[in-house]
């Protein structure tokens, strides 16, 4: 079948066309089987799969001593799993130097990085850097897609829409995950994917990072401890003190943060900035970040739980819930020209998610799984914040908005707040 017409269009499709049109290389980076080779397919007119068996040895042997051969080819050229052979990097730099012309090459690889003692030159200037995600629930096709946040930061807050998920359906997607290899698979082959990936990463691609050997049990410690304090500001220190209570030999401080920056290089966590407005009155704002997983199946599987698990267990439901909105809301956030932050101070109040745009632009959301108590608290937290913005200096909120995992509509409260269950928004 051709791939084509199988093909689920990714948000990252528009930005990779816009670098190609700028640049002359793009590096696309993400977690390994999050759609980057597949995504670059779309618009290459020429392939070189670097790590192919069959021409494997002859590749490598070109890279060293003939590279520019490995480059002929209709542009944009993919070069697939670059890495292997990180000698390219340069060769391309000097290639596009000498062409002059924009969209030339598209890099994609692994997880692994490069090895980058054998790269010269930053590739500033030449090449362009887009991180894929996982795929969002619009992308997945499980979000309906009515409420779209660019509309909002136009202006357009009059929103109305139904929404068809439940509980029940919203704890599968966050334990299935956005790896696409999972879409339509039976519910239990959907799930052992995140599974699966999970133990690679604990056996082999936390180690491949820097070829340094690392302790698969403490991995799995780590990650767990790391689960369990996601969505937080827990210092290393602390996570360390956790693992103790179960392993004694624990590693110090400075192993265990190798440990994260190797998982970090992987993308398999990626912690969220503070924010850091303008107020109207001077409050000491948390500077640490808030450590999030990159997936939520890849939190619920180093917690060794499932879907029925979550909804029997609200308080883990919710962590996990918000690890799912982080990760949309940054697939979003690309698309928009912006970033997301989270939000603390010295007295305690905080926002889940700041979504600020390159152009100034910001939005406030609180995300709760549900209800209206849980609700009117994510509002209220939404309304003191917005209070305390310098708005001459910042300007006014383009909206305040509780993300929710359930609710029968997305609608606008006479506050203004707004009220969308996640299965309903877009980028």
């Amino acid at each position: 079948m051709d791939i084509k017409t199988i093909y689920r269009p990714r948000i990252i499709d528009i930005l990779l066309q816009q670098q190609l049109s700028a640049v002359g290389a793009v590096l696309i980076e993400g977690p390994k089987q999050c759609g980057k080779t597949t995504s670059a397919e779309e618009v290459c007119n020429s392939r070189l799969y670097m790590s192919n068996p069959t021409d494997l040895k002859r590749n490598l042997s070109l890279a060293k001593l003939n590279p520019g051969l490995l480059l002929r080819g209709k542009t944009p050229r993919l070069i697939d799993e670059w890495q292997i052979a990180p000698e390219l990097w340069d060769t391309v730099r000097f290639e596009i130097d000498h062409r002059r012309e924009v969209g030339q090459f598209i890099f994609t690889g692994s997880a692994v990085p490069a090895d980058r003692s054998k790269i010269f030159h930053s590739g500033t200037g030449r090449f362009a850097w887009l991180k894929m995600r996982t795929m969002s629930l619009f992308e997945s096709g499980e979000s309906n897609g009515q409420v779209s946040l660019r509309e909002l930061f136009d202006g357009h807050l009059d929103i109305a829409c139904t929404n068809a998920y439940d509980l029940k359906a919203v704890a599968f997607l966050a334990c299935r995950g956005g790896w696409p290899a999972a879409l339509g698979l039976p519910a239990k082959a959907a799930l052992l994917h995140a599974a699966n990936y999970y133990d690679a990463i604990v056996n082999t691609d936390i180690s491949r990072v820097d070829n340094v050997e690392r302790n698969p049990n403490r991995v799995k410690r780590l990650l767990r401890s790391y689960a369990r304090n996601q969505g937080s500001q827990t210092p290393i220190s602390a996570l360390v003190q956790d693992m103790q209570l179960v392993d004694s030999e624990t590693e110090n401080r400075k192993t265990v943060a190798s440990y994260l920056n190797a998982l970090q290089q992987i993308f398999v966590i990626e912690d969220l900035k503070a924010w850091n407005p303008n107020l109207r009155s001077k409050t000491a704002i948390r500077t640490s970040d808030t450590r999030y997983f990159s997936d939520p199946s890849l939190c619920a599987t180093a917690l060794g739980i499932g879907p029925h698990d979550l909804v029997l267990h609200p308080e883990t439901f919710g962590f996990i819930f918000e690890t799912l909105c982080i990760r949309d809301l940054r697939v979003y956030a690309d698309a928009l020209d912006g970033e997301v932050y989270h939000y603390r101070d010295k007295n305690n109040l905080e926002c889940d998610a700041v979504l600020h745009r390159r152009n100034g632009s910001f939005g406030l959301i609180e995300i709760k799984l549900g209800g209206d108590a849980a609700v009117e608290h994510g509002a209220s937290t939404l309304r003191m914040l917005a209070a305390k913005i310098d708005v001459e200096k910042m300007g006014k909120p383009s909206f305040l908005m509780v993300l929710t995992a359930v609710g029968d509509f997305a609608y606008q409260r006479e506050d203004g707040v707004l009220v969308v269950p996640i299965c309903c928004l877009r980028d």
